[in-house]
């Protein structure tokens, strides 16, 4: 057998589909294969599925490795529209059934099939299936955009030396389970999570059913809730925490008519199951009079196929948003169905961030993977009126939350090089959540309400004004700032609307003398930072308020020396000088507050009271490093002491990036190495790597290539995520269980003791209920290309200080491009705006001085060497790049 494809890991092996696309050819047998099981609760999820995303800029389908497709969306309130629950007979949806009299082959998978391949692919997931000599090849797709559905490719193949009379029974459940929160909260609150999506069901038993024919191409369903009147139909609408409005989802034919139909998936699976329904047996009913939540939508069509012939059905599955109608959404897939999956497949080539390296192609097929899992991750909040990008993973799929502020602003960072307009929506989003006094809550749940929860970080502020300033900088959107922004609840007559500007200078106030400093001169901590568990994980209950009161945080204090900077640059690109030298000012305070608490070794990490004291002398916490570095407040003879004890105790011990802390925290009720007690955390070592690419390339490189999931795999094989996706923290080398992410070890052991940490934990479930689809390890690998070629936008222009450790690579995105080879550096550059823009080149004496030709849109320019820069100027226009190429011979 021949050596798998770099990054493959145990299940099965990556390679290029007939697009020239990424794609994982997934082999393993999950129901045999022991490698295959995971720890979890099995209440939620089965300890044998894993899950791939299938989605496009509006909604997410939810693939299993069992051949079923679950769909998200999230108008009204997070949701899968086609719930999986075997125990009532709702099997999700997605697969079919291939019916030749007494022989069944299903694309829903047993383990016991003939031959079954699965693969993952770049807004897919196709199934072939062969038996019989009859063949099934089922792709479910994703249309490229914002349509609110999926669509269902079928291509049935008689293989036979004899004509076959044959039935092709597709099937999509329409029995919606919301991801409540409330449901959440009430089954953690009793210590009991399996009893969560108990509510959540019972909860969507109150919607009743109401099916109509689509002509003779398919069913309509009509959601309607039983006891109360719709909300947030009308133009004021209001937040709720479920959402009781009528949803419309339907199943059509996209190439001619359906001859019969179900809407009773009860009765269609009887007693055989999923694997052998008893509706095969015979006609389907065609009824319309289910009414009950065991209802589904099934149809069927009839073929005749000649020997060896091959015909293919197109259907769709989707929902129906306000304003939008069939005809419009499905009339221009009906009439060029035939070449949708590859026209949508090869869209995804576009727009995107890519490096190229010869010597290192999963490098490559990497960057391209995780373009496409951070936009498909996308949906539509339709009381916010914005898509968003929210974390996924366990924080949505499980809690139902969308958490934190910060964390779709760091998903947003990528998009700034490829797609403004998803950027400008992100940040939109979350000024939305804003009231009038400027504070930015925690997050969302349910249908446009603000999280009821006491906690309040110190660092959403930041994250607004950071991702704003990159974002106008880099593009020179400067328009965006004068848009006008509602705020919080947005609805009303007395609604206020503020601008984008004017906002960013309320966050900085709020950051600056509500939040403020402590008594060492940096920035408070209230309820926590980026570490949300900072106080509340560390800290006695009875000292907290104290600690929300007094204590500081030096991690939002790194952070802000940062940020701050970046905000006064743009006040000055805007030409708002009033607050300029206070921005800066205000930042050099925290710089100078900052380098008194280096301890000779590293920062340290917070200050609680004068009781409680600090918190990393003696271990060094990872997350205030980089920012120090990145804000220039490290002494030049601090650097190689801090460098040093970063790759020693953090960066060295661990195959998967850094881990966040150099040892365990006895004190901490949190299990060894996993989570933030020593885990291994992808968007801190996002800022680690930063942080490097300015003192060593090499090692600089190599963390970012340790945080990819080619690496991860190549190191854990036998752990399946970390393979395509994976969660927001790993375990790191401390843990027994170094690799995965976090779970109970009571559901290993079984000990009291264990169920005792697990009983008192704050969430009360495993990371690995669903330990794929967080967005943080797709965003930061990409962002972070940006700081290993060097690229830094100012007012002027942009910088380049590569410190990629690659003879030949090549960087691409819409907005900015930058290639290296032995004997030419060349590049592009294509804001939002034209303007004649300042361009430096830093390298080494030596190499500067081996250039003869430099060419600004192709025209020979002279080479002027200022210190150890090149310097140039080039025009832009609008739709044409400013483009440069500088060659050595």
């Amino acid at each position: 057998m021949s050596k798998k494809t770099f990054g493959s890991g145990h299940f099965g092996e990556w390679i290029e589909d007939e697009f020239g696309l990424p794609a994982y050819y997934y082999t393993c047998n999950q129901i045999n294969d022991p490698k295959a099981i995971t720890p979890l609760n099995e209440k939620l999820r089965s300890n044998r599925e894993h899950l791939h995303q299938v989605g496009n800029d509006r909604l997410v389908g939810v693939a299993s490795n069992f051949g079923y497709i679950q769909v998200r969306q999230d108008e009204g309130c997070p949701k899968f529209l086609n719930d999986y629950d075997p125990e009532h007979n709702q099997f999700a949806g997605g697969f079919g059934y291939l019916v030749d009299g007494e022989n069944v082959l299903s694309t829903f998978y047993s383990g016991n099939e003939e031959s079954f391949d699965r693969i993952f692919g770049i807004g897919y997931f196709r199934k072939i299936v062969k038996s019989h000599n009859l063949s099934v090849d089922q792709v479910i797709f994703a249309p490229y955009g914002d349509d609110p559905f999926l669509i269902s490719q079928v291509t049935i193949s008689n293989n036979t030396e004899q004509s076959k009379d044959l039935r092709w029974i597709e099937y999509w459940g329409c029995k919606m389970i919301q991801f409540s929160a409330v449901a959440y909260w009430r089954a953690w609150g009793n210590k009991d999570l399996s009893s969560m999506n108990i509510k959540r069901r019972e909860f969507s038993s109150h919607f009743s059913h109401e099916f109509k024919l689509i002509g003779n191409t398919g069913l309509l369903d009509a959601k309607h809730f039983q006891g109360r009147k719709e909300k947030n139909k009308k133009n004021t609408p209001k937040p709720v925490y479920e959402s009781i409005n009528s949803i419309q989802t339907f199943l059509i034919s996209l190439n001619g008519p359906i001859e019969d139909f179900s809407t009773d998936g009860f009765e269609f699976f009887g007693k055989g199951g999923v694997e052998f329904p008893d509706g095969v047996k015979g006609n389907l009913p065609s009824n319309l009079d289910t009414k009950n939540d065991k209802s589904a939508m099934i149809v069927e069509k009839k073929l005749h196929l000649k020997p060896n012939e091959s015909r293919t059905l197109y259907f769709a599955y989707g929902y129906l948003p306000n304003g939008f109608f069939f005809d419009h959404i499905l009339e221009s897939y009906k009439k060029e169905i035939y070449n949708q999956w590859e026209y949508s497949v090869k869209s995804w080539k576009r727009n995107i961030v890519k490096l190229t390296i010869p010597k290192e192609a999963w490098v490559e097929r990497e960057t391209i993977w995780h373009n496409y899992y951070l936009r498909s991750a996308m949906t539509f909040d339709d009381y916010f009126k914005e898509h968003i990008l929210s974390q996924g993973h366990v924080y949505q799929y499980i809690m139902g939350t969308q958490i934190a502020a910060r964390d779709p602003l760091q998903h947003a960072l990528p998009f700034i090089f490829c797609e403004p307009k998803i950027v400008k929506e992100i940040i939109r989003y979350i000024l939305k959540t804003v009231k009038e006094d400027g504070e930015i809550p925690y997050g969302v749940i349910g249908n446009g309400m603000i999280i009821p929860l006491p906690i309040f970080p110190s660092d959403l502020e930041l994250w607004v004004l950071w991702v704003t300033s990159e974002y106008i900088i880099a593009t020179r959107d400067k328009g965006f700032l004068k848009e006008g922004i509602p705020l919080y609840p947005l609805y009303g007559k007395e609604v206020k609307t503020s601008t984008i500007l004017k906002m960013l200078i309320v966050f900085y106030n709020h950051f600056t003398e509500i939040t403020g400093t402590g008594k060492h001169g940096l920035q408070r901590i209230s309820t926590g930072d980026w570490n949300d568990g900072a106080v509340m994980g560390f800290v006695p209950e009875e000292k907290q308020e104290e600690v929300r009161t007094h204590g500081e945080s030096i991690l939002n204090t790194t952070m802000a020396i940062y940020v701050l900077s970046k905000f006064a640059e743009l006040l000055s690109f805007v030409e708002n000088f009033d607050m300029v030298d206070k921005v800066i000012n205000y930042a050099e305070s925290l710089k100078k507050a900052v380098k008194v608490q280096w301890n000779e070794k590293w920062f340290k990490r917070a200050w609680f009271t004068d009781e409680l004291g600090w918190i990393g002398d003696d271990i060094l916490w990872l997350e205030p490093q980089p920012w120090a570095i990145i804000g220039d407040a490290v002494e030049n003879n601090w650097i190689p002491v801090l460098t040093n004890n970063i790759d020693k105790l953090l960066r060295k011990p661990s195959k998967i990036g850094a881990r966040i802390l150099s040892k365990d925290i006895d004190d901490i009720n949190r299990e060894v190495g996993m989570r933030v007690n020593g885990g291994i955390w992808p968007s801190i070592n996002g800022t680690l790597i930063w942080a490097l690419s300015q003192l060593n390339a090499e090692m600089a490189w190599d963390e970012w290539k340790k945080n990819t999931l080619a690496f991860h795999a190549e190191a854990f094989p036998d752990i399946w995520y970390g393979i395509w996706s994976g969660p927001d923290t790993y375990n790191s080398d401390l843990s027994k269980y170094a690799g995965q992410t976090h779970f109970f070890e009571y559901l290993i052991t079984g000990d009291s003791k264990d169920k005792k940490i697990m009983l008192e934990d704050p969430f009360g479930l495993n990371w690995t209920d669903f330990p794929v689809m967080n967005l943080h390890p797709h965003a930061w690998p990409l962002y972070n290309i940006i700081h290993l070629i060097g690229a830094k936008f100012t007012k002027e222009g942009l910088e380049f200080s590569p410190s990629l450790p690659e003879e030949i690579y090549d960087f691409s995105s819409p907005l900015l491009g930058f290639k290296k080879s032995e004997d030419v550096y060349s590049g592009w550059y294509d804001p939002l705006v034209e303007g004649n823009w300042k361009v430096s080149l830093k390298l080494e004496y030596d190499e500067l001085n081996q250039f003869v030709k430099l060419e600004v849109n192709d025209l020979e320019n002279e080479i002027n060497i200022e210190g150890e820069q090149i310097v140039f100027y080039g025009k832009s226009e609008l739709k044409k790049p400013l483009r440069w190429k500088l060659r050595k011979s």
